[in-house]
């Protein structure tokens, strides 16, 4: 993760109807992964024995910096932070790790009450000491192993993610030395001593499924031709040491630039195990977000990433999207409209994905002692939750839309809401559309031609009769008044024409649950209006919905009848 500062002072307040879909989202999550280790099938990440679709779904856990442990074990027991990442929905841990804990042996080991003693950290030994006291006195080496054993025992996989080459925070935009290969310190050939090591060392871990061999690559040497010829030496480096990980492979400028695989390959004398990942995040916009028109950043941002990597899943390619985060304290209005697109994009390609980041303290970051994380999902102590309303929204990208090895249905639309994490359902016949699960979507098919969307299976289509009122259900479906377009820069904007010649968009209620028609809002121009309220993304799915009440036995008649 690059540099950023913010100063934003107030948490974002959680109202009950929150917190009651938040636990019932995470009660409804998905058992943990049994079929290790895994492989790739196409553009999947796949169990290796089934052929089932794995969707890795990680938060990053900092391990990289100069103390090189994981961060909060002052403040916690290490298995209190382990259940509370299962908990929260996660899968998986993309835990960062520097070159020179491999390679150093100096480094490696000096065991952890050393390396705090170096910077007179004695507050943090003491807080190791009661919360992780088997820990104090054993080498780094041995407690980053020990990490990966406890995230183990909670059935939580995990990314061994080579951040940096010296131990040091990631990354300023001047040279750091850790940029690209050739620099201060990052010698190729120490870099892939590394990563031999790492991966051998790890090869009796099932739990670690993939590596990751560099975090964004950046700087005024990087160039096409290294990339390749180094990239390509990593991946087969850690192939050869352990044939059972995932190869996981940056690209340039930050990890925002793969668009030159389009016209050469990455060729590698192994299949089934190679891996693409990409970085995204506001600040790389400067402030657009929230000084333009969202609609036209979304747009614009968003149709870049696909032509920069997004690409790389209709070529057959698994994309992890390895980081990606925002200010958790929710009042960061640039993080905020950013998170929303991100969301959209995210949910359209069904990426996988790693947020960043876990803890909301550091040991010591870059000369700061105890410097708050904000951009974390735990709090200060890692004893809870930094804004649940967050947290829900991202974790809603653990659903899989499609992929092999899942309950098949024929394909069609879910209508997903970024803004809450939420798709539109029907929780009874009687009852208004309503945001709901996911995996409770109303499947639907879109005509192109005709721009009708139809409950698939079944006569009726979506129609927006009169403005604040419900979108309806209704057989009647020539009218002007079901003609959905996507509109606005985004596309995220569903709008069509009542009866009265009114344009309208899809809309939620002010208890953010009943879908509603309403007056566009926000769709150019005017850049304090925030349009996330009515941004609708059309994903396309494969899965067949699990729908509330009687309706799983409708929608199988009308299934088999479609």
């Amino acid at each position: 993760m690059k540099t950023v500062s913010s100063s934003y002072p107030h948490h974002l307040s959680l109202n009950i109807l929150s917190f009651i879909t938040l636990i019932i989202f995470l009660v409804s999550q998905p058992a943990p992964v049994t079929g290790l280790p895994l492989t790739t099938n196409s553009r999947w990440i796949v169990e290796e024995m089934s052929g089932k679709r794995v969707k890795l779904s990680c938060v990053n856990w900092v391990s990289h910096l100069e103390l090189v442990l994981a961060e909060g074990l002052n403040k916690q027991p290490i298995e209190a932070i382990v259940g509370r990442i299962s908990s929260m929905g996660f899968n998986c841990v993309r835990l960062t790790w520097p070159v020179y804990l491999a390679t150093n042996n100096s480094l490696a080991s000096l065991t952890v009450r050393q390396s705090f003693q170096r910077y007179g950290l004695y507050e943090a030994i003491a807080g190791i000491e009661a919360n992780n006291p088997s820990i104090i006195d054993i080498p780094l080496i041995k407690a980053y192993q020990g990490v990966v054993s406890e995230l183990g025992k909670g059935k939580v996989m995990v990314i061994l993610d080579n951040h940096v080459s010296k131990p040091s925070w990631c990354c300023n935009n001047k040279s750091d030395g850790n940029g690209f290969f050739g620099e201060e310190y990052f010698d190729p050939d120490l870099w892939i001593d590394g990563l031999t090591r790492m991966a051998t060392l790890f090869k009796g871990d099932t739990n670690v499924v993939g590596m990751s061999l560099r975090n964004e690559l950046r700087g005024p040497r990087q160039n096409e031709d290294d990339w390749y010829k180094y990239m390509q030496k990593g991946a087969e480096a850690v192939h050869s040491a352990n044939p059972h990980v995932l190869v996981i492979i940056s690209g340039l400028n930050y990890d925002t630039h793969l668009s030159f695989l389009r016209n050469r390959p990455f060729e590698l004398t192994f299949s089934g195990k190679l891996v693409f990942e990409v970085h995204w995040y506001s600040f790389v916009d400067s402030k657009a977000w929230e000084s333009e028109n969202a609609n036209k950043v979304c747009g614009l941002v968003g149709n870049n990433m696909k032509r920069e990597s997004g690409f790389l899943v209709k070529k057959g390619f698994p994309l992890f999207f390895s980081e990606f985060g925002v200010d958790q304290r929710g009042t960061n209005e640039n993080d905020n409209r950013y998170l929303n697109c991100a969301l959209a994009v995210a949910a359209e390609l069904d990426l996988d994905w790693a947020l960043w980041t876990l803890g909301g303290s550091y040991y010591y970051r870059e000369g700061v002692v105890g410097l708050n994380e904000y951009y974390a999902v735990l709090n200060y102590n890692f004893d809870g939750i930094r804004n649940a309303t967050l947290l829900h929204k991202i974790i809603s990208l653990t659903y899989s839309f499609q992929g092999p090895g899942l309950s098949r249905s024929r394909p069609h639309k879910v209508i997903f809401h970024p803004a809450s994490g939420l798709c539109i359902v029907r929780k009874s016949k009687l009852g208004p559309l309503s945001l709901g699960p996911c995996s409770s979507s109303v499947a639907w098919h879109y005509s192109r031609d005709e721009n009708i969307l139809t409950m698939r299976g079944t006569p009726l289509c979506l129609r927006a009769l009169e403005q604040g009122k419900p979108a309806q259900l209704s057989k009647y479906c020539k009218g002007i008044d079901s003609k959905w377009k996507p509109i606005s820069e985004s596309k995220l904007h569903l709008s069509t024409t009542t009866g009265k010649n009114d344009t309208v968009c899809l809309d939620v209620d002010s208890a953010n649950e009943v879908v509603i028609i309403n007056t566009c809002h926000c769709v150019s121009r005017h850049s304090s209006c925030d349009p996330s309220r009515q941004w609708f993304k059309l994903v396309h799915s494969t899965r067949k919905p699990k729908l509330f009440g009687s309706f799983s036995d409708s929608f199988d008649y009308y299934d088999s009848k479609s």
